[in-house]
């Protein structure tokens, strides 16, 4: 057809989907559609936009940056925004964590994660090339990040080609012993083989919203120590406020081996991932062989305009009330919950920090679950964009979002649950 588009958009199954929405600008909560309309973003464009789009402050600091420096490799140079980014990180993140490694997303954060990790043993000489990852878990679509992922749809046909990986049942409320068992049983089985432990602190992302306790974490966390396996916490979703904290290990007083970041971290302006590693994984590399170098990059590491962004991000939280607002979100977030837990047509509701998730009792369930793409729908036409995970509805706004937008997705979801 000579007016089909030429993009192949993500995660779209075009001989389902309706025509995309073609946007023209976005402001705060809202994004601005070419013919008129003015749509409330309650899902932060795919997790990543926190402050609200269009952040004047982000904005000029990028168009500064780009002026100055725009590119440069990574590799023998530096640049003041990456160095400055990097201390700013680590004075943020858990104790422990030494080191940064600069990507551009999170599922190359993950890919740096697992290979420092296997590196790092191989380097010591006590080679250890096995992954222990949680069931329901997604990390990214590289192959690395699909491997240490819930085996399914997303990746059933690159099945023969990823690698083994032993997955911890998931924690479900009441039945944690299970999946402490259960590592306990893989530890003991080989106690020399698992290189780490990855898995996403107290939410599971796509893998349906799914939450469990700080203490949970906070035994996982105490294993590996105990076995001498590392632990790589993403919080690619996670990070930044989601779970009320600046990171979601801080509930749990942990500070993994290995820490994934993206999303948030330009606060939505443009694609940048870090990871975060001990003085020990980095140490494993540091050598006067240069066989034992870390052997890892992409064209735009530490790039020079996203690690503006994401310095002129870190600002904000600084010159602005952010955390007041993020507890603002959690504490909406619990009132409009508070009403629906009794309601017949939801199940599983459920909150952590600014995230929110309920399950609609449909016929179908799972990602594959049409009631999804039926709520999607009826959201767009009150201008409210919401993309469940199959019967899944969750609510991840930026944190600009006013209490009155805030409850007019509610509204848009008990309305929904009622056609």
């Amino acid at each position: 057809m000579a007016d089909r588009s030429p993009l192949w958009h993500p995660f779209t199954q075009h001989g389902l989907a309706d025509p995309a929405i073609h946007i023209t600008r976005a402001e705060g909560a809202y994004l601005y559609t070419q013919d008129g309309h003015a749509i409330l973003d309650a899902i932060s464009s795919w997790w990543v936009n926190i402050h609200g789009h269009g952040h004047p402050a982000i904005a000029k600091a990028i168009a500064e940056q780009a002026a100055t420096l725009e590119q440069v490799i990574f590799a023998g140079f530096t640049h003041e925004p990456a160095e400055r980014l990097a201390r700013r990180l680590l004075r943020l993140a858990p104790p422990g964590l030494d080191h940064v490694f600069f990507s551009d997303s999170g599922s190359t954060a993950v890919e740096v994660a697992i290979k420092m990790a296997v590196g790092c043993w191989h380097h010591r000489g006590k080679p250890r090339r096995k992954i222990i990852a949680l069931e329901h878990g997604y990390h990214g679509d590289m192959f690395g990040a699909m491997a240490v992922g819930q085996r399914g749809p997303f990746n059933a046909a690159y099945e023969e080609m990823l690698f083994e990986v032993a997955f911890l049942p998931f924690p479900e409320k009441g039945a944690e012993e299970k999946t402490l068992d259960a590592l306990k049983a893989l530890l003991n089985a080989e106690p020399d083989s698992y290189a780490a432990l990855i898995l996403e602190p107290l939410v599971l992302g796509a893998g349906g919203m799914k939450m469990y306790a700080p203490s949970l974490l906070k035994d996982l966390a105490d294993l590996c120590r105990q076995n001498d396996v590392f632990l790589i916490a993403d919080e690619v979703m996670t990070g930044f406020g989601r779970t009320g904290t600046m990171f979601a290990c801080e509930q749990a007083g942990v500070t993994p081996d290995l820490m994934c970041l993206s999303k948030g971290l330009t606060g939505g302006f443009l694609p940048m991932g870090a990871t975060l590693a001990s003085a020990d994984i980095y140490d494993a590399f540091y050598a006067a062989d240069r066989a034992k170098t870390f052997f890892h990059s992409s064209s735009y590491t530490g790039n020079a305009i996203a690690s503006a962004a994401a310095n002129a991000s870190l600002d904000v939280w600084e010159s602005e009330p952010v955390m007041e607002r993020i507890a603002a979100i959690g504490e909406r977030h619990a009132k409009r919950l508070a009403g629906l837990k009794g309601d017949a047509r939801f199940a599983n509701v459920r909150q952590c920090g600014t995230i929110a998730a309920l399950e609609l009792r449909a016929h179908d369930a799972g990602y594959f679950a049409n009631v999804g793409a039926t709520v999607a729908r009826a959201a767009l036409v009150a201008d409210i964009l919401l993309r469940p995970l199959g019967n899944v509805v969750y609510v991840l706004p930026p944190y600009c979002i006013s209490q009155s937008q805030l409850d007019k997705v509610y509204d848009v979801i008990e309305d929904a649950a009622r056609a």
